[in-house]
C-alpha cells in the first residue's frame, strides 16, 4: 500500500509543476491577445508567488486541522479550476484575479507533500519528489506548444492541463481514505515510547533561541534561497519571451525550449536522487552551480541560436542539485533543534525571491529591452554561487575553530 500512495504523491507532485510553467510559455502570445504589456506576467507571477506565500505560513495549522489529504484534494481542486479560468479570461484582470488561487492552492500542496514526505520517506524521495515536479514544469510547455503550433490557440492548452488537474482531483477524492489507513498503519510502527519522545523534542523546541536569523551561515544561506527560486522562475517565465523577442524564433518553438530547460532540472534531480548516496550535497550544490554559471555565460555571448539552447539546458541541469541539497543541509549545518523552524525561514524567502525578481525583470525588460534577460540571469546566479560559497566559508573556519 506504501508503495502506491507514494505513487500517489508523486502524481500530485506532478500537478504541482504543470501550472508553474505555462504562464511563461504561453505568454509571448497571451499579452498581444488580452490587450496586455509584455513586462505584465511579471505581476501575474507576482501574485501567484504572493499566495503561494500566505498558503505555505498557514499550511502547518491547516494541516493539523484538516489533513494532508484534504489539504492536497481542495488545493488540486483549486489551481483546476484557476487554470480552466484563465481559459476563458478576456483581459489582465482577470489573470490578477484568477493568479489568487492559483497561488494558494500551489502554496498548500507543496508544502504539506513536501512536510508528509520528510517525515514519512527516507531522505532521497525527497529529491525525485522535486524530480516529479520537474515532469510537471516539463509536460507544460509541450502541451502549449502544441495548441499553439496546431489550433494557434494559448486557451485551449490551459483547457487541456486544466482537464489533466480535474483528472487528479478526481484520483484524490477515490484515493482520500488512503491517506488515513497509510497514517494509522505508520502509528502502529511506532516505538511505544513514542510519547516520551514527543516529550523530548517538545522540550528541545522550547530551548532553542528566539532569533536563528543571528547564527552564523544564516543569513547567507536565506540568500541563497532567495536567488536560487528567483533565477528559476526567471528563466521560466522570461525565457520564452527573450527567445521570441531578442532571437526571433516562434512562439511554439519558444514554448518546446523551456521545456528543455525544466526538462534539465527534472533529469538533473532524477540523477541526484541516486548520486546523494556517494557524494556529499555540498559537493553537489557546487558543481550545480558551476554548470550554472556556464549556462548563464553560454546564455549572454552573441553565438548562434542553437548555443541559446544549450545555455537554457545548462542552466536547469545545474539547478536541479541545489534546491534540495540546500533543504537536506540544514539540520547538518545548523542543528536539528532549529532545523523546523529554519525550514520554515527558508521556504518563505524562497517564494520571496519568486515573488520579487521575477517582476523586476519584467520592469526592467518594459523600460529597456528583453534583450538584458541573459545579463540579470547571469547576475542573479553569481549573487546565488557567492552566498552558499560565504556559507562554506563560515562553516570551514567554524570546524577549523573546534580542531
Amino acid at each position: 500500500m506504501a508503495t502506491w500512495f507514494l505513487i500517489i504523491i508523486y502524481l500530485a507532485f506532478i500537478s504541482l509543476g504543470l501550472p508553474d510553467s505555462l504562464l511563461g510559455s504561453a505568454w509571448p502570445v497571451i499579452w498581444p491577445d488580452i490587450g496586455s504589456s509584455v513586462g505584465s506576467a511579471g505581476i501575474v507571477s507576482m501574485v501567484i508567488a504572493g499566495g503561494t506565500i500566505v498558503s505555505s505560513l498557514a499550511s502547518g495549522s491547516m494541516i493539523q486541522r484538516l489533513g494532508t489529504g484534504r489539504i492536497t484534494l481542495f488545493s488540486c481542486f483549486l489551481t483546476a479550476g484557476a487554470l480552466l479560468g484563465f481559459s476563458l479570461a478576456p483581459s489582465m484582470a482577470w489573470f490578477v484575479v484568477l493568479a489568487i488561487p492559483l497561488g494558494l492552492g500551489a502554496g498548500a500542496v507543496d508544502a504539506a507533500l513536501n512536510h508528509y514526505v520528510a517525515d514519512n520517506y527516507k531522505a532521497h524521495h525527497m529529491n525525485w519528489l522535486h524530480c516529479f515536479w520537474g515532469v510537471g514544469a516539463t509536460m507544460g510547455p509541450l502541451i502549449m506548444s502544441s495548441y499553439i503550433a496546431d489550433h494557434n490557440s494559448w486557451r485551449s492548452g490551459y483547457t487541456a492541463v486544466s482537464m489533466i488537474q480535474f483528472s487528479l482531483v478526481i484520483i484524490l477524492l477515490i484515493t482520500l481514505p488512503l491517506w488515513k489507513r497509510v497514517a494509522a498503519m505508520r502509528e502502529l510502527q511506532q516505538p511505544q515510547n513514542g510519547t516520551n519522545v514527543d516529550t523530548d523534542t517538545q522540550q528541545q523546541e522550547q530551548n532553542v533561541k528566539a532569533n536563528i536569523i543571528r547564527i552564523k551561515g544564516v543569513k547567507p544561506t536565506l540568500m541563497a534561497f532567495l536567488f536560487y527560486c528567483g533565477v528559476e522562475s526567471t528563466v521560466g517565465l522570461w525565457g520564452a519571451s527573450y527567445l521570441v523577442g531578442a532571437r526571433n524564433i516562434t512562439a511554439d518553438t519558444a514554448a518546446i525550449w523551456i521545456s528543455l530547460y525544466y526538462g534539465g532540472i527534472t533529469i538533473g534531480r532524477l540523477v541526484t536522487g541516486f548520486i546523494t548516496l556517494r557524494v556529499t550535497n555540498r559537493l553537489l550544490i557546487r558543481y550545480g552551480q558551476i554548470i550554472t554559471i556556464s549556462g548563464g555565460i553560454i546564455l549572454l555571448l552573441p553565438l548562434s541560436v542553437s548555443f541559446s539552447l544549450m545555455g537554457f539546458m545548462l542552466i536547469g541541469l545545474g539547478l536541479a542539485p541545489i534546491f534540495p541539497g540546500l533543504l537536506h543541509e540544514t539540520p547538518a549545518r545548523f542543528g536539528k533543534e532549529h532545523s523546523a523552524k529554519l525550514m520554515g525561514y527558508q521556504m518563505a524567502v524562497a517564494y520571496t525571491g519568486t515573488t520579487l525578481l521575477p517582476p523586476m525583470v519584467g520592469l526592467i525588460a518594459s523600460q529597456t529591452s528583453i534583450g538584458l534577460f541573459p545579463s540579470v540571469v547571469l547576475a542573479f546566479l553569481i549573487f546565488m554561487w557567492l552566498s552558499a560559497e560565504k556559507v562554506n566559508r563560515i562553516l570551514d573556519k567554524q570546524v577549523k575553530a573546534g580542531m
